[in-house]
């Protein structure tokens, strides 16, 4: 952790929903003047994705068919914390981006399926700001959480987090529904040992609950809407959230434990509006504190 540098992390499983998470915190970055580095965590990836696929094969024959980028063999976890750490020491580091679809080729000139040179940060940023797999990862090697000073998990219940997962990658990405089964099922050990335990270290959860069928997400037609769906928001440390002030101000909603709110699926923008503005207001008034500001 840094007062200095801080570092914002959202954590989720592919198909969670975290990139559009990322999107409510660059209009509160927009709206509060707050200047942002930004990693995506498709970045720290070991492979491009046709050594990914001679890698599994690879994997496969020596009887390993779990390997997956869920798992840290097939990811630059190590690198991705001294990143971290220089960023909080420094507000130094670099990054690079993963180009997923012919629109990112364009973008950054890179062939689909391919990684951008890395590159540096923009200097004087506020702070650093990390999405995707790998947020609050904790191994026997690497400690990534410890360096995050305010860590967001975006966990949808598995069985719409399966359907996302499944209408993303076949119509955006063009897989057939053999495939992204395949998929799910090859990640599920490196899901439970690495994804689902980054979620007790994340200081708040937001984790979306469909309030429709979603019995066999494989056959599933269309997502569940917003209006479809509540929203479990879970608290770490519940000390210092004004609960009574949020139910107020976000109609239908309640809370079900000392530490969680339950909101209305449509209203979860104006709820992260609300909670995460003042932490990030407070993590940028420590910083400009430290500096004498």
């Amino acid at each position: 952790m840094s007062v200095k540098h801080p570092i914002i992390s959202v954590t989720g499983s592919s198909g969670a929903g975290t990139s559009s998470i990322k999107g409510t915190f660059e209009r509160i970055f927009r709206r509060e003047g707050v200047s942002a580095a930004f990693i995506e965590g498709d970045a720290f990836h070991r492979y491009d994705r046709v050594a990914m696929r001679a890698e599994m094969e690879k994997q496969a024959a020596s009887g390993n068919n779990n390997f997956s980028h869920f798992g840290p063999s097939a990811n630059l976890l190590h690198e991705l914390e001294q990143t971290f750490k220089l960023y909080g020491d420094t507000g130094r580091g670099k990054t690079r981006h993963y180009v997923h679809d012919h629109e990112e080729e364009k973008l950054y000139k890179c062939s689909t399926g391919t990684f951008s040179e890395w590159q540096e940060f923009p200097e004087n940023t506020g702070l650093l700001f990390y999405e995707g797999l790998h947020g609050a990862v904790m191994t026997d090697d690497v400690d990534v959480a410890q360096h995050v000073d305010l860590k967001i998990g975006v966990v949808p219940v598995i069985n719409l987090e399966w359907i996302q997962k499944m209408h993303r990658d076949k119509e955006a990405r063009g897989y057939s529904t053999e495939a992204v089964m395949d998929t799910m099922l090859r990640r599920m050990p490196d899901y439970v040992h690495y994804i689902c335990p980054q979620f007790t270290e994340t200081d708040i959860n937001f984790q979306r609950v469909p309030t429709v069928d979603t019995s066999n997400p494989f056959i599933a037609r269309w997502i569940p809407t917003a209006d479809e769906s509540m929203v479990v928001i879970r608290f770490k440390n519940p000390r210092g959230i004004d609960f009574p002030y949020l139910i107020s101000m976000i109609h239908d909603s309640f809370m079900s434990r000392a530490n969680s709110i339950v909101v209305p699926g449509g209203k979860l923008d104006i709820a992260m509006q609300l909670i995460l503005t003042p932490m990030i207001l407070q993590l940028v008034d420590r910083k400009r504190r430290s500096e004498g500001k």
